[in-house]
């Protein structure tokens, strides 16, 4: 998980607008350890980024494991943290790729759940489209 969040999203130390307009710096990160939203204009170090991936992917594991009332594995569970980290623990909790999780961890259709969020701003982005296959990959990896 923490090597596709890392292949997707890259390592910025200065703060950039995201695909989606929003501040974003570091692996991916739009809030700091105390909530706290990135800033045009903030810089951190490789060390702070490091921490600070450790530290929201932590954060976003204990927020999906809440939402999964299905047996799954390590690998599906890496999965869906991945792809919460990337759109939100709101996103994943409205999806139908949470409902189909929960409902039959096993659906073979939930492949086609994940394929579906590969935009931003109405547009589909090859970066979100290779992520999607590489979480899904991860997925339904035995």
């Amino acid at each position: 998980m923490i090597d596709i969040i890392k292949k997707h999203e890259g390592l910025r130390l200065q703060a950039y607008l995201c695909p989606a307009g929003v501040p974003t710096i570091g692996y991916g990160n739009t809030f700091y350890e105390d909530g706290s939203r990135v800033k045009m204009g903030d810089r951190i170090t490789r060390d702070r980024a490091e921490k600070l991936l450790l530290h929201v992917v932590e954060a976003f594991a204990v927020q999906v494991d809440r939402l999964i009332t299905a047996k799954i594995n390590a690998n599906q569970r890496a999965a869906l943290v991945s792809f919460a980290y990337n759109v939100g623990i709101g996103n994943l909790q409205r999806s139908t790729l949470l409902r189909k999780v929960n409902a039959n961890p096993n659906d073979p259709s939930i492949r086609i759940e994940f394929m579906k969020w590969t935009k931003a701003r109405g547009q589909v982005l090859r970066g979100l489209v290779v992520r999607r296959q590489d979480e899904a990959n991860l997925y339904f990896k035995r």
